[in-house]
């Protein structure tokens, strides 16, 4: 038999006729299987050991369990309770419960459980939604698109008639918030509908030393043993109507609730989750797998490294700044450490040459009709130049973006010099923000940053940045900082020098200053001389310059992806399972291990066996809770403890496909009962995002036994277990 790594060098050198034969053999099925829900009727689940009626999952004439979901910010939650109970993970808690809690009362680390309606802590500006309905909008918002010819009006024009048919079936005083999702990009798109509930109550987090178990030591990675749960209430005014937060409010009294297995599953059963992942890139060609190779991961990873090395250096010794930077350094982390999984898998699987030789294939398909070589002969070299044309504003389109999210001092001098800029637009042209119905809202987010203004983390990363712009080779440079260091003979020094006599000592630090600033004419705004803002205005005009040529460039792909998606259905007989989108979605699976390296096998269920072994090796992420090691010698289990594995199970490992956003997403039984909530991919699935496959693609969740076990044991909350129907 071949050795794995003499088949992985033969396949570099198979043949375009040969790859033809044996993709030809592939399955009608796509490997992949983040189905929208009005596609699970197409599939057999039954087969694959659902139990359960398939209208019971998804009745669009009826209430099923999709009307149990809710979409909250980044995250899935689920109700499990008639009276407005939602089940999510810690981590997707974790802003909103650092928002409410204080160095005298931490609920993040301490955790936090109401015993009462009248206890539960009001969440400000915290909504979530929950899906209504869904209509194919396609012909709407492509009808005579074709007829534009320049493509960056195509684009503007498709995202305008997506945002008018959202507003237009938006409506803010019953609480419905539509947006139209494009699940093929040129090709398919869904109005979608969403009730919006406002008023959204904290009601039990565990402690973070067993929400966060594991911390970034075991992120992204198997075994894990977190609690990473916690559960919200969400409320309405007595008439059922959607309001903000009020003494008066009651339990909102969802469609459909989830029902709770306390008996969870075992190694082979199946599961199926539903949720809202986000954005995945599995039929984009292979120069897009590229530019995140070679441009967005590796330089979005160090600058992320070096923000949470920032953020823990100043709020060392500090307990407010390290409750402050909490939240944001567990969101920077998340990403960087997500980001090294991708870089690793890209290189690990060729995915840039596979691709690359598929499409080699895809071309030859194509030069063997003449119907199709008329029609899409020059189809992949378009492509190949637009690509080619974006990777040169690459570098500086992710700096520019990364610099408006994260310095505030930026924020400020941009707000005024794009509302200038913007001013005497027609409103339907306008940037977002500055229209009728935004401006407000942003102006205030400015206003906001003055309040708690941050002098040393803006100074370090503002000359970070500066720095970063220095080294982007052959890309596209910011020319601002081109300007600063030419004919420098010391680059360090003189930005040094720029940020503390310029940057720190600019007039726009100064909040009076930016009042009477947005009150002028835009003449007046653009005519300031302070220095800072001066440069500011240089950069956002090539910032503009970038938006515009990206506009552009993403008009003529976006035609070009239909078209890819055309001929390459054509080739592969098949039909595609849409990219994630923000949109709900269905997988299913088993419960199941893998052989992650060679001689190395994982068990897909761990156990509190687990986190006491790793309570000993002194690593911080794994300190425990006295309680916690008491109830474990005491043996005090109660009706959760598994026979087969000798304790309480707490982490389980599945063979479904996941991604982004499914955090919180409810894992369910063949008889649709609550057995989990997924919370994570292992490290080598992080690559799911471009390419997913069942020997390595694993999803990650947290036991429904164990949730259960600390909720009752730990922490005393049999009152919630209750609601939920367990008997204890």
């Amino acid at each position: 038999m071949k050795s794995k790594r003499s088949l992985r060098a033969f396949n570099k050198f198979i043949t375009p006729l040969l790859l033809i034969v044996l993709l030809g053999m592939i399955p009608s099925a796509p490997e992949e299987g983040m189905y929208p829900v009005t596609e699970i009727n197409k599939l057999d689940l039954k087969d694959a050991g659902l139990k359960m009626d398939v209208k019971d999952i998804f009745n669009p004439d009826g209430v099923s369990l999709v009307d149990a979901l809710v979409r909250l910010p980044g995250c899935t939650g689920s109700f499990v309770s008639d009276k407005g109970l939602i089940v999510t993970n810690h981590h997707c808690a974790f802003g909103a419960v650092s928002s409410v809690s204080t160095t005298e009362s931490n609920y993040l680390q301490n955790g936090f459980l109401a015993d009462s309606y009248e206890k539960e802590i009001p969440l400000s500006n915290y909504h979530i939604r929950i899906a209504e309905s869904y209509e194919d909008v396609s012909n709407i918002i492509l009808n005579k698109i074709d007829e534009i010819d320049n493509s960056a009006e195509r684009a503007k024009e498709i995202a305008k008639r997506r945002r008018e048919l959202a507003a237009e079936y938006s409506d803010e005083e019953n609480a419905i918030d539509a947006e139209v999702s494009e699940m093929f990009i040129g090709k398919t798109y869904v109005l979608i509908k969403y009730k919006i509930l406002k008023d959204v109550r904290l009601v039990y987090v565990p402690p973070i030393t067993i929400g966060n178990f594991g911390g970034e030591t075991d992120n992204w990675m198997w075994p894990r043993h977190t609690g990473d749960f916690s559960f919200y209430r969400t409320y309405v005014a007595p008439d059922g109507t959607s309001k903000e937060f009020s003494e008066d409010n009651i339990p909102f009294t969802p469609k459909r609730y989830i029902k709770v297995n306390p008996n969870g599953v075992e190694e082979g059963d199946f599961v199926f989750v539903l949720g809202y992942p986000a954005r995945t890139f599995r039929h984009y060609p292979w120069q897009y797998i590229k530019f995140q190779e070679d441009y967005q991961l590796p330089y979005i990873q160090q600058l992320y490294s070096w923000t949470i090395d920032l953020y823990e250096r100043l709020a060392k010794g500090n307990a407010e700044l390290e409750l402050k930077y909490a939240s944001p350094i567990k969101r920077l982390a998340n990403t960087e450490k997500n980001y090294r999984g991708k870089m690793k898998g890209l290189r690990r699987l060729s995915l840039v040459e596979k691709k690359k030789a598929e499409e080699e294939v895809l071309q030859s398909f194509i030069e063997s009709d003449p119907g199709l070589k008329d029609k899409y002969g020059n189809l992949l070299s378009d492509i190949d130049n637009i690509y080619q044309d974006s990777y040169k504003y690459a570098f500086a389109r992710l700096w520019f973006q990364e610099l408006g999210r994260r310095s505030s001092i930026y924020q400020s001098a941009e707000f005024l010099i794009s509302y200038a800029k913007e001013f005497d637009k027609p409103e339907d042209e306008q940037d977002r923000r500055f229209n009728s119905e935004n401006f407000t809202r942003n102006l205030t987010q400015v206003r906001n940053t003055y309040t708690d203004f941050d002098t040393p983390f803006e100074k370090a990363y503002f000359l970070k940045m500066l720095e970063d712009a220095t080294t982007f080779g052959k890309s596209e440079h910011v020319n601002a900082v081109d300007n600063l260091v030419d004919g420098s003979k010391n680059i360090k020094t003189t930005l040094t020098d720029f940020v503390d006599n310029i940057v720190m000592k600019s007039k726009i630090l100064d909040e009076s200053f930016f009042d009477e600033m947005i009150t002028k004419s835009p003449d007046e705004i653009m005519d300031c001389k302070d220095p800072f803002f001066v440069f500011v205005r240089e950069l956002v005009d090539q910032r503009d310059d970038i938006y515009e040529i990206n506009l552009e460039l993403s008009g003529k792909l976006n035609k070009l992806a239909a078209e890819f998606i055309d001929v390459k259905s054509k080739w592969r007989k098949t039909s595609f399972v849409p990219d994630a989108n923000y949109s709900l979605r269905f997988t299913y699976g088993h419960i199941r291990g893998y052989d992650p390296v060679d001689a190395v096998h994982y068990n897909p269920i761990s156990t509190l066996d687990g986190v006491i072994e790793k309570s000993f090796t002194g690593n911080e992420d794994y300190k425990i809770p006295t309680k916690l090691k008491e109830l474990y010698d005491k043996k005090d289990f109660g009706r959760f403890y598994n026979e087969k594995l000798g304790s309480i199970p707490t982490g389980i490992l599945y063979n479904l496909d996941t991604s982004g956003g499914n955090s919180g997403s409810p894992i369910m039984d063949a008889n649709g009962y609550l057995v989990g909530l997924n919370f994570d991919r292992a490290f080598d699935a992080t690559i799911n995002d471009f390419a997913w496959n069942e020997s390595y693609s694993r999803s990650i969740g947290v036991d429904i036994r164990y949730i259960l076990w600390i909720a009752q044991k730990f922490s005393g909350a049999d009152n919630l277990v209750k609601e939920m129907g367990v008997e204890l």
